[in-house]
């Protein structure tokens, strides 16, 4: 595939900082922190991302096995959030190859429908099993995901630009 034109060539990603990226995620989560329905789903944004920039290593099955964990912690409906990151990541790894063509501004507004579909998921499946109507502050919180999309782009991609051996010679 050609890359753009002014793409900065990467390093391949450790597998190491992709695991650890994505558990911190699952810890920052699990914060006490009361769960708010405008907050962002932290867990499901990082997964986003090593769907859309490496999809080989992270997929459909470790957004299911994540998903459980978090209904598990959460005491929600089993499945619930299994499925909603399931959906995510499907729709995440089917548009990556097109979604890296585009600045991250660009992907930012890209990625926000996937995120209101993944709520969306979640409150229809809520919603089907009796539960309560968190309010409509519930919809803040795929643009805060949004919002949030160029921070953990340049968090996460900055181990992969730096150059292996620096040389005044090389400018990678």
């Amino acid at each position: 595939m050609i890359m753009p034109s002014g793409q900065q060539l990467l390093l391949p990603a450790n597998p190491f900082f992709i695991w650890s990226s994505l558990i911190a995620a699952l810890l920052l989560d699990m914060l006490p922190l009361g769960r708010v329905p405008w907050m962002p789903d932290f867990l499901a944004l990082v997964l986003v991302f090593w769907n859309v920039h490496q999809p080989q290593r992270v997929g459909i099955g470790l957004a299911f096995m994540f998903g459980l964990g978090v209904d598990v912690h959460q005491t929600a409906l089993l499945g619930q959030h299994a499925l909603s990151y399931t959906a995510l990541s499907f729709f995440a790894t089917m548009i990556h190859r097109r979604l890296l063509w585009f600045t991250v501004p660009s992907q930012a507004l890209q990625i926000l429908p996937l995120f209101a579909m993944a709520h969306g998921v979640e409150i229809v499946i809520r919603m089907i099993s009796g539960g309560n109507f968190p309010g409509w502050m519930l919809l803040l919180a795929p643009v805060a995901e949004s919002l949030l999309w160029p921070v953990v782009s340049v968090l996460l991609l900055a181990p992969q630009r730096r150059a292996p051996n620096p040389d005044q010679n090389r400018p990678l």
